[in-house]
């Protein structure tokens, strides 16, 4: 069991929840979530409670997307075949999915490429570039890639290939030469938002293909249900431009999905709205699990099926790829444990690095991520053996930048790449254990022990009495949630429980819980692998909860339900 922290936010200028609160007709509470979230106006909050089209920026702002629209324009023009690469993750999938979809759609010659996890690991490969010597391509576009593949750029120039690189990741300080450069975090560009996923950046791209051809938007519609399946599983924040594709892109989901997207919600049998959570923790390990064992290719032809046939086809098999992700991801994560629980130094350890040259380099991240949420938390790395030198996926805790971490090791390293919380990175095997010290160096000096203890984020205190239907009706409208826009949690103090608190499947505490001062206003509660807080709450005792609202439907029956994060005796 890790311990939490609770951080309730300050609440909202009350002058201005109040008159916001008045402007629209909403709860205090209501109002108090949106200032903390920047709405203030009334205008604010419909553009914030309606995403849309009409709100998304020029896509001609970003620097270099004259430059590959006429190139893509003129490769369109004399029959030049273009060859569009992306990672193997759902990030680069979806993208690559979208821009060559848009391409055949548009009449162009080009062909797909995604990269071998195992044997060309991450980013544009030699390979890739022979693949589009090979078949005759004259341009190469490479998305959610690319930022660093300086030498891959030269080598496709020798070659008489032209690069275009539709990037979201930390470019360096000096660019590829490619013929165009696509990514809102160049020092240069100018574009008003900078948080675009890698399919993100290639929707962009397509906007403003669509403008020069003269395209209506409406035809772009179909292609944001992979935009908004990017969006919630590569953690971008769900805020301004974002919001308003995942927004739409959910709204496509729900409406007319795809044929791929279709055949994973029937085989997953979801017979519900689609939301964010469904996109993270259904539809992305899906997709993903391709790339993770197999090949990323698989995805893309279960993202372009044309019909209900051949996507019922691809989504089996990908079904069947992602179970076997599971266990072997289940089973890696068990052997991490006992690693780490068999050496006594771990336990006092600013971070967890481990080494098992059999362990499979498609899950290693994912064990990472198993091991800071349910287990030791602090920054971890997990390492296996890949094409001659140790591979490695890096996993961060809320607020600590390993990325940078990793720079100040990079001496060590032969490359490295990704993000605040989650990179990758290649050495020699002779460097891992010197690394392991530097890294644990690094750390130690530059993380501050209340980062190495979970933190809920907590909206705000509220009386249980205040939770209501009406409230809940528009609480739902807060959607999309993600980073940036996370669903409100709350706290309540002094409650107690209605009825005998009990487990549901052996693991998660069942309760009713009421006001001490309101016992007869009781709500229905769970909390999920929460066993070990059910001597806490059986005692009759008042105590303090943190939770999320959420609506459960059983036999055609709705009710409002809490998710409990957390319980605390009162003091």
């Amino acid at each position: 069991m890790i311990r939490k922290r609770w951080k309730i936010k300050p609440p909202a200028t009350e002058s201005k929840a109040k008159q916001l609160a008045e402007q629209i007709g909403v709860q205090p509470v209501l109002a108090n979530l949106l200032v903390q979230r920047g709405v203030e106006t009334y205008a604010e909050a419909k553009a914030f409670f309606r995403p849309a089209p009409d709100s998304l920026h020029n896509p001609l702002l970003m620097e270099d997307m004259d430059n590959a629209v006429k190139r893509i324009t003129d490769a369109a023009k004399n029959q030049e075949k273009i060859l569009v690469f992306g990672d193997y993750d759902v990030d680069g999938t979806t993208a690559v999915s979208l821009v060559y979809s848009f391409l055949k759609w548009l009449g162009v010659a080009c062909d797909f490429y995604i990269p071998d996890r195992q044997k060309e690991g991450y980013g544009v490969s030699a390979e890739g570039v022979s693949y589009a010597a090979k078949t005759g391509c004259k341009l190469i576009i490479a998305l959610d890639c690319g930022i660093k593949a300086h030498d891959k750029v030269l080598l496709a120039k020798e070659k008489g290939i032209d690069f275009i690189i539709c990037d979201h990741h930390q470019p360096d300080k000096t660019l590829p030469e490619a013929f165009a450069v696509l990514n809102p975090k160049r020092s240069d560009c100018n574009y008003p938002y900078k948080e675009l996923s890698g399919c993100g950046i290639g929707f962009k791209l397509v906007q403003a293909l669509a403008e020069h051809y003269r395209i209506p938007f409406g035809q772009l519609e179909q292609y944001l249900d992979l935009v908004a399946l990017s969006i919630a599983s590569d953690i971008v924040p769900i805020t301004g431009e974002n919001r308003i594709l995942a927004y739409l892109g959910l709204k496509r989901f729900n409406t007319s999905p795809r044929p791929g997207f279709r055949a994973i919600k029937e085989i997953a049998n979801i017979r519900k709205e689609i939301t964010v959570s469904d996109l993270v923790f259904v539809f992305g390990p899906r997709i993903n699990s391709a790339g993770r064992l197999q090949s990323g290719k698989n995805a893309v032809d279960l993202l372009i099926s044309d019909t209900p046939e051949r996507a019922r086809l691809a989504g089996e098999d990908i079904n069947k790829t992602n179970m076997e992700r599971r266990e072997v991801d289940v089973n890696i994560t068990e052997e991490a444990l006992a690693m780490l629980e068999s050496d006594e130094t771990q336990k006092y350890r600013k971070t967890t690095v481990l080494f098992n040259p059999n362990w499979h380099k498609g899950v290693i991240g994912i064990v990472a991520s198993r091991l800071i949420e349910r287990h030791y938390y602090r920054p971890t790395i997990i390492f296996t053996r890949s094409n001659g030198v140790i591979s490695g996926s890096a996993r961060s805790v809320k607020n600590y930048d390993l990325y940078e971490a990793l720079g100040s090791c990079s001496k060590l390293l032969e490359q490295y790449g990704g993000h605040k919380y989650a990179a990758g990175l290649t050495m020699k095997e002779d460097n891992l254990r010197a690394f392991i010290e530097l890294c644990e160096e690094v750390v130690e000096r530059s993380i501050s022990d209340d980062l190495l203890v979970p933190e809920i984020e907590i909206d705000s205190k509220i009386e249980l009495q205040s939770i209501t239907p009406s409230m809940f009706k528009i609480l739902k409208q807060f959607a999309p949630f993600g980073p940036g826009n996370m669903t409100p949690v709350f706290c309540s103090e002094n409650v107690i429980t209605g009825n005998e608190p009990g487990l549901a499947a052996g693991k998660h505490l069942r309760m009713t819980v009421a006001p001490q001062n309101a016992p007869e206003k009781t709500i229905q509660a769970i909390g999920f692998d929460m066993a070990y807080l059910l001597p806490l709450v059986a005692t009759g005792a008042p105590f303090n909860i943190c939770y999320s609202i959420r609506e459960n439907e059983w036999n055609g029956e709705k009710r409002l339900e809490l998710n409990i994060r957390d319980i605390r005796a009162c003091e």
